[in-house]
């Protein structure tokens, strides 16, 4: 390093003494290197015009960046001194007179076109009269002269994977030039800020009915009867995408009967049901989330014993309040969603608010009271899959036990599309509770409510 710079000043001050005798010839030789600019500014421009043309030659522009050290930064190279202090060098005049010795294009009087020389004479060449200007110009401007090679010591050439080997299909002046002029730029108050929606929301509605007309003296006995079922769900589900997710579910269901075998009553509700829940779970593993899950189910109407005002049930008789604690485990594809809530923890408050129920003990509430506590475990394992684009099963299953009796409660929803607005259902309810009183003449607790329909139906 000491070397070289000891070689660099011994090498300035021996060719400032010849800087005085080239002055006359300063502008001739600026002028030439002015030219040789423009001609290769003009080569260059040439070549983006006729970038997308086949049919057009190139001009002959050399791939290699032989001049970069014109067009970098100015900085102090050691070869520039190095060549001036070399021992071959002799005392004289430091450029040609023939002025076109500057030009980039010729590398000395007689000499033929750089682009048709050998490369590596040409680059020898191309190097010698490189550092020729440039030593003029350390003469010259040695306070514009900021750094030196060693800080280019670190660059490395263009890897191979990043060089363009592809002939481009565009407009290269394009990027350069905008065809029009930027306008409606909204200044930084201006910006809106769109945050992510964490949320998704869906719901379902529906209306149908069935009859049925027998005539009085069929044979085989029966009555008419004509049914309207209608129900409407909604949800709203969060998740952030990272830990929490929270489901809420609202749930209506309504269905009215008419049978003239009741003389009491025109008609009767064949399907009653009110259900909201709400299931909150942060993520332990995988598809396992710790779970605290609630749900409040009721009805709307009364409903009564046939040919009697009897009242079986009614609207908060019963109400039943869950709550549930464990592991749910969820799962999801193109065309299903799994929930599976294991809960050794589970509590069940029942209440019956309206005194004329004839039978609390079918609620698992102790006659005479208004209340029940019930403590156990609980498991509630809910499907929704699309089995077919037109054929679509939803099923909940409910099993809750507080070690002494049993409840389960399966539902079952199959949705048969005709129409975007027409489709028919199939419900079918299987349940089995061993906490209720038997009625005289029953010996099963399992029970079973089916209800096939036709009519209006539309999700979003």
């Amino acid at each position: 390093m000491r070397k070289n710079v000891i070689v660099s000043m011994l090498g300035m001050m021996a060719c400032s003494s010849l800087s005085a005798q080239n002055a006359s010839s300063s502008a001739d030789i600026l002028k030439a290197y002015s030219d040789s600019l423009r001609n290769l500014s003009a080569s260059y421009h040439a070549y983006f015009r006729l970038w997308d043309d086949p049919n057009v030659p190139m001009p002959k522009l050399k791939p290699n960046p032989d001049f970069y050290k014109l067009f970098v930064p100015p900085t102090f190279y050691f070869g520039v001194t190095q060549q001036a202090y070399a021992i071959d060098w002799c005392p004289g005049e430091l450029f040609p007179r023939n002025r076109a010795a500057d030009s980039l294009y010729h590398a000395r009087p007689d000499s033929i076109g750089l682009s048709e020389w050998p490369n590596g004479k040409k680059k020898k060449q191309v190097d010698r009269w490189v550092n020729r200007i440039l030593l003029n110009y350390y003469l010259q401007y040695p306070d514009r002269v900021k750094g030196n090679e060693l800080y280019l010591a670190d660059a490395k050439p263009l890897d191979e994977e990043k060089k363009v080997s592809i002939p481009r299909n565009e407009q290269v002046m394009d990027y350069v030039e905008p065809k029009e002029s930027v306008r409606n730029v909204k200044t930084e108050k201006e910006l809106v800020v769109i945050r992510p929606n964490f949320w998704t929301k869906k719901g379902n509605g529906y209306a149908q009915f069935s009859q049925n007309y027998i005539s009085g003296n069929w044979y085989k006995g029966g009555e008419s009867t004509v049914s309207l079922l209608s129900g409407l769900t909604l949800e709203a589900n969060y998740n952030d995408r990272q830990k929490v997710q929270w489901d809420n579910k609202f749930e209506a269901k309504l269905g009215f009967i008419t049978a003239p075998s009741d003389t009491v009553h025109s008609y009767k509700t064949n399907t009653d049901l009110l259900r909201m829940s709400s299931k909150l779970g942060v993520q332990a593993w995988k598809y396992w989330y710790y779970t605290l899950a609630a749900e409040f189910k009721t009805q709307f109407f009364a409903n009564y014993t046939t040919n009697t005002n009897l009242m079986i049930s009614n609207f908060l008789s019963p109400a039943e309040f869950d709550v549930t604690l464990g592991m749910d485990y969820k799962r999801s594809g193109a065309n299903y969603t799994l929930s599976l809530l294991t809960s050794p923890l589970a509590y069940t408050f029942m209440y019956i608010s309206n005194r004329k129920i004839v039978k609390p003990e079918a609620f698992n509430v102790e006659s005479g009271h208004k209340t029940a506590n019930l403590f156990g475990s609980k498991f509630i394992g809910e499907l929704n899959w699309q089995v077919t684009p037109t054929v679509n099963w939803i099923s909940r299953l409910e099993y809750f036990t507080t070690y002494a009796k049993i409840i389960a409660n399966w539902e079952n929803t199959i949705d048969f599309k005709l129409t975007k607005y027409l489709s028919a259902k199939l419900f079918v309810n299987p349940r089995f509770d061993d906490g209720v009183v038997l009625s005289q003449g029953k010996h099963s607790y399992f029970q079973l409510q089916e209800l096939f329909s036709l009519g209006l139906n539309y999700t979003w």
